[in-house]
Parts: structure tokens; C-alpha cells; sequence
């Protein structure tokens, strides 16, 4: 999407949700928080715009989406869970340096593919550990399953 500015906005979703309507069924609109306390409220405007056309679910990571993938993996010693989910920046701070000592650090996307990958197996865990946005997010999409 180029950036948070162009994700949140309405004129570029429209012109996603144009270009794919009939293809797929649920749109998600996943964001950092980047620590802004009116994003949740920006992300329920997105999805009240969209609520009669199409189905849009707006998430925010908690702090980076990049978490996720950490939540999901096994953490190399010494680093604690806690440290973490307490991090303003997890991507600089934890995801980077993480990736780099995987040897993925030069991978396309700087080893989000692999390590989302890898992290995608172990849903149940990332749930466990980032309730409060994974958890969230994974709720409303077994509420969309059980409704077909």
C-alpha cells in the first residue's frame, strides 16, 4: 500500500476493494498501532464505511505486526516474552535482529515470508501470547466461518 497514510485511506481501500470484489469474500486491513491511541477508532470508521458493500475487517498490531511472527517462533536465549510485547519499536528493536541471526535478514522482505511462515504454524500460541489484537482478530474470522 505504500505506507500507513495510503492503508488508511478510504479512496485507496475503495479502489482495492473495486479491483477485487468477486474474488474474495473477506478483505483484512492489518496495521501497526505505531502507539496511536485513535487508530482503533480510524480503523472502525474504515470498517463502518465498507459495512454495507463488502466485508472489511480493520485490525491494529498491537505494537508492530512483526510480533506476530515473534510470538510464533521459538526466541534465541536470554530474550524474554515480556521484553518483547513492553517494546515501542519490536520490528528495529527485536524482529530485525532476530531475523539477522537466522540468516534471513537479506531475504526479500527481510525474513517476514520465512518467519510469518514459520509463525503461521503455530497459531494457537500467537493467540495465546498477543490476545488483546491477534486474539482479536482471530475471533472475529471463526465468527465469519461459523456464520457461512
Amino acid at each position: 500500500m505504500g505506507g500507513i497514510d495510503q492503508a488508511l485511506n478510504i479512496a485507496r481501500l475503495e479502489a482495492v476493494v473495486a479491483r477485487y470484489a468477486g474474488m474474495v469474500d473477506t478483505f483484512i486491513l492489518c496495521v501497526d498501532r505505531d502507539s496511536d491511541p485513535n487508530r482503533r477508532r480510524r480503523l472502525d470508521a474504515i470498517e463502518a464505511h465498507f459495512a454495507s458493500r463488502t466485508r472489511l475487517i480493520a485490525v491494529e498490531a498491537w505494537q508492530e505486526v512483526e510480533t506476530w511472527a515473534l510470538a510464533g517462533c521459538d526466541l534465541p536465549a536470554g530474550w524474554r516474552w515480556q521484553d518483547v510485547r513492553n517494546a515501542r519499536d519490536v520490528k528495529e528493536d527485536f524482529f530485525a535482529p532476530f531475523a539477522s541471526i537466522r540468516g534471513l535478514a537479506s531475504e526479500p522482505g527481510g525474513g517476514r515470508r520465512t518467519l510469518g511462515n514459520e509463525a503461521a504454524r503455530r497459531i494457537d500460541r500467537i493467540r495465546q501470547l498477543c490476545p488483546e489484537d491477534f486474539g482479536g482478530l482471530a475471533d472475529r474470522l471463526s465468527t465469519l466461518r461459523t456464520l457461512r
